[in-house]
C-alpha cells in the first residue's frame, strides 16, 4: 500500500507549519484536507496557508472551487486519491495536512465505495423535498427500516447525514453502514497535534481575534454580496455566524463570540472523533517543541517499515 503521512488535530495547534517542515525533511508534497480551503477568495476565515508559509512546497486542494460550488467527502476521497498516486509516482511522500476526522477516515478506509459514484443530484433533491414535506423523524424512520446500523449512529436531527445515507443506498444499492467494512487503502501514519484544553481554547480565541484584525468582516461582506448563505462556502465556521449580523439580529461582538464558541466546540468534537476512529500518535508541540525529534524518529521507522 502507498504510504501517506497525515497531520491531524484541532485548529490552532501548528499543523500547517509542521507539515511544511516535514515535507522539507522527507521530500514531501502537501494535500490540504480542509473542506473550506478549497474555496477561492476565502483566505482569512479558513486560516489558509500563505505562499510565504509554504516555503516552496507544493500544496494541493487549495483554491480549486468557486464559492457557489459544492465540495463533499466523495470529491475529497477522489481528488486526494489521484494526488497520492501522482505524488508517490514522483518519488515523493504525500502529506495530508488538516481535515475533518470523517474526511480522513473516508480516505484511509476507502469509504467512497471503492471509487464507485455514490452521488446523484436528482435523488438528493427528492430526499430534501421529502424532508420538507414529512419531517426529519419520518426520514430517519425510513433509514432505520433500510439500514438500522446507520440509523443507530445518526441522530434524528442530523438530516444532512440521513439524506446522505439514503442517497448512497439508492444510488449504489449498498448500505451506508457497509462503508465501514472496507480495509485500509493506504499505509497511513497519523500524527496528531494537541495541547492542554484551556490553552487550546485560548489559542482558538486569539486566532479568531487575529482573523478579525486581518479583515474577516470584509471577507464575509464580500461573501454576503455574492450570494451569502445560498453558497455552500457560507456554511463553514467563521462564515455562517455572520448571517445573523447581516440580517441585523446580532451585533459584531456577538458574532465574534459565537465564532469562538463554535470553533471550540468543533475542536472538542474533532478530538473525540480522532481518538475513537483513527489510530493517532499524539504530540504536544505547543508546550513541548522538543517532541519534534520524536515525530521525526517515528516517521523514519514508519518509512523503513520498522515496527512502531
Amino acid at each position: 500500500m502507498k504510504k501517506v503521512l497525515i497531520i491531524a488535530g484541532p485548529t490552532a495547534v501548528g499543523k500547517s507549519s509542521l507539515s511544511v517542515d516535514l515535507a522539507q525533511k522527507f521530500s514531501g508534497e502537501i494535500i490540504s484536507g480542509d473542506s473550506m480551503q478549497v474555496y477561492r477568495s476565502l483566505d482569512i476565515g479558513t486560516a489558509k496557508i500563505t505562499p510565504t508559509e509554504m516555503k516552496g512546497i507544493n500544496h494541493y486542494l487549495i483554491d480549486i472551487k468557486n464559492i457557489q460550488q459544492q465540495y463533499s467527502v466523495v470529491n475529497f476521497v477522489s481528488d486526494a486519491g489521484d494526488l497520492i498516486e501522482k505524488i508517490t509516482n514522483q518519488g515523493k511522500l504525500p502529506i495530508i495536512a488538516g481535515g475533518t476526522g470523517y474526511y480522513l477516515q473516508a480516505l484511509i478506509k476507502g469509504l467512497a465505495f471503492g471509487g464507485q459514484k455514490s452521488s446523484n443530484d436528482a435523488i438528493k433533491k427528492n430526499l430534501e423535498l421529502e424532508l420538507q414535506k414529512s419531517g426529519s423523524q419520518a426520514l430517519w424512520n425510513r433509514l432505520n427500516s433500510i439500514d438500522p446500523l446507520s440509523a443507530a449512529k445518526i441522530p434524528v436531527n442530523n438530516s444532512r447525514k440521513v439524506i446522505r445515507a439514503l442517497e448512497v443506498y439508492q444510488v449504489t444499492g449498498k448500505l451506508f453502514s457497509d462503508q465501514e467494512n472496507f480495509g485500509d487503502r493506504y499505509d497511513a501514519l497519523v500524527i496528531g497535534l494537541n495541547c492542554d484544553r484551556q490553552l487550546l481554547y485560548q489559542r482558538i480565541n486569539s486566532r479568531v481575534d487575529e482573523m478579525m484584525k486581518q479583515g474577516l468582516l470584509e471577507e464575509n461582506q464580500w461573501l454576503f454580496n455574492n450570494g451569502g448563505m445560498e453558497n455552500p462556502a457560507s456554511k463553514g465556521i467563521g462564515y455562517r455566524e455572520f448571517d445573523s449580523y447581516f440580517s441585523g439580529d446580532s451585533n459584531l461582538e456577538e458574532v465574534v463570540s459565537q465564532i469562538k464558541q463554535d470553533s471550540r466546540h468543533y475542536a472538542k468534537r474533532q478530538l473525540t472523533w480522532f481518538r475513537n476512529k483513527l489510530n493517532v500518535h499524539w504530540f504536544n508541540l505547543v508546550e513541548h517543541p522538543a517532541e519534534l525529534k520524536e515525530i521525526n524518529t517515528l516517521i523514519e521507522k514508519w518509512r523503513n517499515n520498522d515496527e512502531l
